[in-house]
């Protein structure tokens, strides 16, 4: 072996050596950094739902010290090193179907526990059962290696964005599949403002989830909803089992983000006003969405969604002797959800917090007329969905103009990386209104 050979061996050898150990420490530096803010003591007035919740609410220390177990376990194999692209992108592919697997045998399982017409039942079940369990050993195996595949195409497109130091992305993008635990959202009743989000466990059922709304709203005069989340952001952060491809990456990407923001004063300030947990979530979802569209349109463009071919009007069509009958109009959800929540927003504002829940209830029930299955509507429902601010026409955040401020500053910026180095500076709204000026 040559004296340039070894050196260069040598080199390659320290250099993944060190981005290991740089990795695994900025990982342990992240993970006490976002722990410790996630145990500061909340304020009183509005820590007082907690005393429903203790014995129900998530365990993020626990969690956490087992998903950094699994990753440095995967970091040890460090499998994907011994697969080629083709070869990796195939163990995802696989993965995806085996969750789809899981999802329908689960799905037929349920199934028969319903079935009044099944009535021995064991029997029945048993080797739906057996499959479940062969299904989640083979997931206990394939999973990890398949989130190392993805953690490492979504650094490849990281550092394309130029979103990388030194050729490696900071904080490394690691994350886990996992139950997710539900959120309990509190709002106060006289105006839409999310005072608090407690995590609990993830297999409460429907009845706790109620009961335990019941009790928070019939004890304090606050408003409370239960709902399911598909990601959080702690290091490694934290996303549900999914079959969906085009989806998987999004969300990593957009929990990624959070954990970048969280380095940078904006994520640093997500809790100080409304504003700005409006522009951290918006931020997110815009970059989220970007950085996933790109992972598939790389590394899986046949999943990838197809615009919508242009149609180009003939002599023909513009010769028709009756004109086409007209489509029917369609519900449009975002604009319906934007009437429903400046209608609230009007009432609590003019001090009718009965008339605005009565609204809010009224407006549920035309969702549910045209195939929403919305459980609950109410302050808390727009407090928690109003801060993901960047769908068309407003949804959820109605009127708020953070949302529509966040999407003209990626709209005016040259790239990603740009649009994101400018607002993960920004420690108030009035900055972000002084940028676009």
């Amino acid at each position: 072996m040559s004296l340039k050979s070894s050196l260069t061996n040598f080199w390659s050898a320290f250099r993944a050596e060190f981005w290991s150990s740089f990795n695994l420490g900025v990982s342990l530096a992240l993970c006490l950094v976002i722990l410790t803010a996630s145990t500061l003591p909340p304020a009183e007035a509005k820590d007082r739902a907690r005393s429903y919740t203790r014995q129900l609410e998530f365990d993020y220390v626990g969690w956490t010290v087992d998903a950094l177990l699994v990753k440095l376990g995967q970091a040890a194999l460090d499998a994907p090193r011994l697969l080629d692209q083709d070869e990796q992108k195939q163990v995802v592919l696989t993965y995806i179907d085996l969750i789809r697997e899981i999802d329908s045998t689960e799905f037929e399982i349920e199934r028969i526990y319903a079935d009044p017409k099944i009535t021995d039942k064991p029997r029945a079940l048993a080797p739906w059962q057996q499959k479940l369990g062969e299904l989640r050993e083979r997931n206990a195996r394939l999973g990890p290696i398949a989130e190392q595949v993805m953690q490492g195409q979504i650094g490849a497109i990281l550092e394309g964005l130029g979103l990388n130091l030194g050729g490696q992305t900071l904080p490394p993008t690691l994350y886990h599949v996992s139950p997710m635990p539900y959120a309990l959202i509190i709002s106060p009743r006289s105006v839409i403002r999310q005072e608090n989000n407690i995590s609990l466990l993830p297999d409460l059922t429907l009845d706790q989830m109620v009961e335990l709304e019941k009790q928070v709203e019939v004890n304090t005069d606050y408003s409370a909803l239960v709902v399911p989340i598909g990601g959080i952001g702690t290091y490694p952060t934290m996303v549900m089992s999914t079959s969906n491809l085009n989806w998987l990456p999004e969300v990593v990407a957009h929990e990624w983000i959070h954990n970048y923001l969280t380095l940078r004063p904006l994520g640093w300030n997500y809790e100080t006003s409304p504003q700005l947990r409006t522009m951290n979530e918006t931020t997110a979802s815009l970059a989220g969405k970007e950085i996933g569209e790109a992972l598939v349109r790389r590394f899986y463009p046949e999943i990838a969604p197809k615009p919508a071919p242009a149609v180009t009007p003939t002599p023909e069509m513009t010769k028709t002797a009756t004109p086409p009958t007209p489509e029917p109009v369609r519900f449009d959800f975002n604009k319906e959800m934007r009437i429903t929540r400046v209608g609230a927003d009007q009432l609590l504002a003019e001090g009718k917090i009965e008339e605005a829940e009565a609204f809010m209830e009224a407006r549920r029930q035309v969702f549910w007329e045209n195939g929403y299955l919305i459980r609950k509507l109410n302050q808390a429902y727009f407090a928690f969905h109003g801060a993901y601010a960047d769908v068309p026409g407003g949804g959820s955040a109605g009127s708020d103009p953070v949302g529509p401020a966040v999407v003209a500053l990626r709209a005016q910026s040259a790239s990603l990386a740009e649009f994101l180095n400018r607002i993960s500076w920004m420690t108030s709204f009035e900055a972000l209104q002084a940028a676009l000026q």
